[in-house]
């Protein structure tokens, strides 16, 4: 089973561009199985979680409300005052099914310095609705944003004091911090066709945070992990556990994503921010559940992945992708060849990989057909059909790239281009 895991790593790290991924699987008594692909730190390296921190604000939420501080069924402005969306209740803001609107007015606040509560209660008066409470599941970070201001009031503390007193204290996860720590991870994009690396923005998201500020490690998230399956009673009482684990849509309940896999039932939750993805879900029946972090801003289902590393792959072959390589600087000789091709009406993928040039039909589900290497600066077919044959450039008199060749096959940026005069 464990190399089982491993090569799912290994593989998502490959086929996914990922600088690192990272993984874990766990049970009531911690992690039972870690394991890393590409440049990994192990149990200790901190990601950025991004909205698995909205657990930990429903968990505050529901704290608050069992202390008697404030009732899920009471509006927004019982606790803010007069605020856009204030006739929205709290139980329909933690169960997305509040009808705002999904993101707050202005800059993309991901990737922006946040502002003040004050600030985003202004730019966000309530006209952003998308439907009527309860009409149907319509995912809102801004609401969750309203959320911290909630508990934050009721308690009396800011959201990111809440947050480390109340849970992260009690519970040792010394490493899960509101900002990285040095030696973080940093958060990466890979160019689709190129496979050249950016760094993505670092930003304190501000009046934000409660929806996706926080940073942590696969030891912490397992600690967090066995909270969510129930062995922490402490600080989530079961029946406080239970009542967040029930539907309130078909696949979300109060803070909490639900879902099955192949041995029952899981709750958790995916996270994303600009150059991060995570998931942590975990069977509450059982106690088993997984958690991934990866230092990218796409190239895997997180949620996938980790339930995959839950069950195993037996049926997987033994046979593993080579690890992935960052481009550094992209070949003289192919600059200009990475991006969407046809070859008559037939779309194809064309991305530098790994120091060739592949070529992948998206009608096909974009797996690889064909392979290019650079031989004597020269493109020659190493995989597929046009395996020995050279793909030749041909140019415009201005010199910028027409088509594509390779033995009369002919690949333009325009579906049947070749059909129109030069």
């Amino acid at each position: 089973m464990s190399d089982q895991r491993q090569r799912l790593l290994d593989v998502a790290q490959a086929e996914g561009r990922l600088t690192s991924v990272v993984g874990a699987v766990l049970d009531r008594y911690g992690a039972v199985w870690a394991g890393g692909a590409g440049d990994a730190p192990g149990l200790d390296g901190q990601y950025r979680i991004g909205s698995i921190t909205k657990t930990l604000t429903a968990v505050l939420v529901m704290q608050a409300r069992d202390a008697g501080l404030l009732d899920l069924a009471d509006p927004l402005s019982a606790h803010l005052g007069d605020v856009g969306y204030g006739e929205t209740t709290v139980r329909d803001v933690l169960a997305h099914t509040s009808g705002m609107q999904s993101e707050p007015r202005g800059s993309w606040w991901e990737r922006t310095r946040g502002s003040d509560f004050a600030s985003l209660v202004a730019a966000n008066d309530g006209s952003g609705r998308v439907a009527a409470a309860g009409d149907w599941f319509h995912y809102s970070n801004l609401g969750y944003g309203l959320l911290g201001e909630v508990v934050a009031r009721r308690l009396g503390v800011p959201w990111r004091v809440l947050v480390s007193e109340r849970l992260l204290q009690p519970l040792g996860m010394r490493a899960t911090s509101y900002l990285p720590r040095p030696g973080a991870q940093p958060g990466w994009s890979v160019d689709h066709f190129t496979g050249i690396r950016v760094h993505e923005p670092l930003a304190d998201t501000g009046a934000m945070a409660a929806a996706g500020q926080l940073w942590s490690t696969l030891g912490d998230l397992v600690t967090w992990g066995q909270v969510l399956g129930g062995a922490r009673p402490d600080v989530l009482p079961a029946d406080t556990l239970a009542e967040m684990q029930r539907p309130v849509t078909a696949d979300y309940g109060l803070g909490l994503m639900l879902g099955v896999h192949p041995g029952g039932r899981l709750v958790g939750h995916n996270g994303s921010m600009p150059g991060f993805l995570a998931a942590l879900h975990v069977d509450p029946d059982s106690g088993i559940g997984a958690v991934v972090l990866t230092n990218a801003t796409t190239g895997i289902d997180p949620r996938v992945l980790a339930v995959s590393l839950i069950e195993g792959d037996p049926d997987a072959a033994d046979e593993r992708p080579p690890p992935w390589r960052p481009t550094v600087v992209l070949p003289p000789e192919v600059v200009g060849f990475p991006g969407l091709w046809f070859w008559g009406n037939s779309a194809y993928d064309v991305r530098w990989h790994n120091s060739g040039l592949e070529l992948r039909p998206i009608a096909r589900g974009g797996a690889v057909s064909d392979r290019f290497e650079l031989v004597d600066g020269r493109l020659v077919g190493v995989l597929g059909y046009h395996r020995g044959e050279h793909l030749d450039v041909v140019r415009h008199p201005d010199g910028s790239i027409r088509n594509l060749e390779c033995a009369t096959f002919v690949y333009t940026r325009k579906p049947y281009d070749t059909l129109r005069p030069t």
